[in-house]
């Protein structure tokens, strides 16, 4: 009798230990987050009863991918909720609930911070030190027509969750604040809880300087059997000048180590090329301004066997499919005063706005799907996007967040 009570304890102890692991949060009495509580509403106000302003909360956990599930719904109003996570990563879009209505969401976040090691740090710029990506909390934002959510409940994710690792600068990197946006902060929307992307992307960055950061050093600090290092440079790169540079040299050297770490420990590269800048000719046709580095990595991805989403041709069609004008409206292009402190207009042909990084978080599933099959069956939502066919801009929408940024992004 003693020996069965003993392995019944072994039996269950897991199952005890999984369970004490979840920390679950009712938003009704929860706190101000502060150090001592470790978790609570966070960044702006306290929502009132009735109120439909975003808001946010957060809690303090290590370094991981995390489970996350929100109970999205109020007994006494209608809803309409959309989560983002951490940097605008958006996980939840638009989700309308009735009066009285409850509806469960889950979703797979990564929280990390700068250190690497005990001696090693990633060396973050001056304007990441306020990202919400390198903190130590993890952070989501309730926004939408009228946001409700009822409780969030946290735990350490299944250590089988493929983690999609995302390298690259300002046109991946998750933007914090209005009115800028890149795909690699939509691209969690289509997944569900079998893979958490992991965004390590840069405004920017170049192939050599994000691994002279030890950007590329901490992502292979978590990264294991079975995931992906996704890699999408270019823009940057090509503006390095004097020997040995160049798309057929540093670059190459930069990315084949990329290639060769990720292998090393039993992960999958991919490449992709870098999205289009918005520069038309009088016909109506979208300029080469990459030089010879799109064509450089179908190079390399042939020579090395690495699957390729060519961005760059699929940004061709979908921008010459918008059209010279109607192509504005997938870039940050605002007259002045379209957002706080904006004395200048925005004419940016290089960062997209919220619609435009949705449309090529499209584009780069299409090219999963094609490149990357095993990968693209854990998709949640598929779009069957076609870049020569966008979503019309005018049904497109957005809440913004409460937060934004006059200065552009690093890079062009």
């Amino acid at each position: 009798m003693k020996t069965t009570f003993i392995g019944l304890l072994f039996l269950i102890a897991p199952y005890i230990n999984a369970q004490e692991k979840i920390r679950t949060f009712q938003l009704s009495d929860a706190p101000r987050y502060s150090e001592e509580t470790g978790y609570g509403y966070d960044l702006t106000d306290t929502p009132e009863k009735g109120s439909k302003a975003p808001f946010f909360f957060s809690v303090r956990v290590p370094d991981g991918n995390y489970q996350v599930t929100v109970r999205l719904g109020n007994k006494k109003q209608a809803g309409v909720t959309t989560v983002r996570g951490e940097s605008r990563r958006l996980f939840i879009d638009n989700l309308a609930t009735q009066k009285g209505q409850f509806v469960d969401e889950t979703f797979i976040i990564n929280k990390r911070n700068p250190r690497i090691s005990e001696k090693e740090s990633v060396r973050i710029k001056p304007r990441e030190k306020a990202k919400l990506n390198w903190d130590d909390k993890l952070t989501l934002e309730f926004n939408g027509d009228a946001p409700v959510c009822q409780s969030i409940s946290i735990k350490p994710a299944d250590p089988s969750v493929i983690t999609v690792f995302l390298c690259g600068n300002s046109t991946v990197v998750d933007q914090d604040n209005e009115p800028w946006a890149s795909w690699g902060q939509m691209i969690p929307h289509f997944f569900g809880t079998d893979v958490c992307i992991a965004n390590y992307a840069e405004s920017g960055e170049s192939a050599n300087t994000f691994i002279a950061a030890g950007r590329l050093k901490k992502a292979l600090s978590q990264i294991k059997k079975g995931d992906y290092l996704f890699m999408e440079f270019g823009h940057n790169d090509q503006k390095q000048k004097g020997p040995g540079k160049g798309a057929y040299y540093s670059f190459m050297t930069s990315l084949k180590t990329f290639i060769d770490e990720a292998r090393a420990r039993g992960a999958y590269p991919v490449l992709v090329t870098p999205t289009q800048r918005r520069s038309f000719d009088a016909t109506g046709h979208i300029r080469d301004t990459h030089e010879d580095y799109p064509e450089a990595m179908r190079w390399l991805a042939a020579k090395e066997n690495v699957p390729l989403i060519d961005l760059n041709e699929m940004t061709r069609t979908l921008y010459e499919a918008l059209g010279t004008e109607t192509s504005k409206r997938a870039f940050v292009h605002y007259p002045a005063g379209a957002y706080p402190g904006q004395k200048q207009d925005f004419a940016d042909n290089t960062h997209f706005n919220p619609y435009g990084a949705y449309q090529i978080a499209q584009c780069v599933i299409e090219g999963m799907k094609k490149a990357v099959p095993n990968l693209a069956k854990h998709l949640k939502i598929d779009p069957a996007y076609n870049p020569a066919y966008p979503d019309n801009p005018d049904t497109f929408h957005w809440n913004n967040s409460p937060f934004t940024e006059i200065e552009k992004p690093d890079g062009n």
